[in-house]
């Protein structure tokens, strides 16, 4: 299955295709804070017809990364060193993706992060430490 054919999404100053494929749609970031939403789609589930955990993480991991930017202005980058995830409910319909920046240093991040359906259920919930990695001038 590919993802609808639409333009790539800035993803908070990003092309992301993966993120773009999944369906993940960017809301809103600032310093320290990042909100994404994923709208429900059928072949994003498991065999239960919820949100494959694997999906969860995935979406969690760049919405965690986006709140230890603060930014969409491109300058530094993120590369996951560890992230723990609990699954706590079945992601059902249209899930919101949430994320904070406990403490950044000057090359490690940690972050914390949500993920709520609709209604309010805590879905999963996810601690991450993200390296920070300064792109150069023209290119990476």
């Amino acid at each position: 299955m590919t993802a609808p054919a639409t333009a790539q999404t800035d993803y908070f100053g990003l092309t992301i295709p993966f993120m773009h494929f999944v369906g993940l749609v960017p809301e809103h970031i600032e310093p320290g804070y990042a909100r994404t939403s994923l709208p429900w789609r059928a072949d994003l589930t498991n065999s239960r017809g919820d949100i494959h955990g694997g999906t969860l993480m995935s979406v969690l991991d760049f919405t965690l990364s986006a709140a230890a930017r603060g930014s969409a202005d491109g300058e530094e980058g993120m590369a996951t060193i560890d992230m723990n995830t609990s699954f706590l409910s079945p992601g059902t319909g249209d899930l919101k993706i949430e994320a904070r920046c406990l403490r950044r240093g000057a090359s490690i991040a940690f972050c914390e992060g949500d993920v709520r359906r609709a209604d309010g259920e805590l879905v999963a919930r996810a601690t991450a430490t993200f390296r920070i990695i300064r792109r150069r001038p023209g290119g990476d």
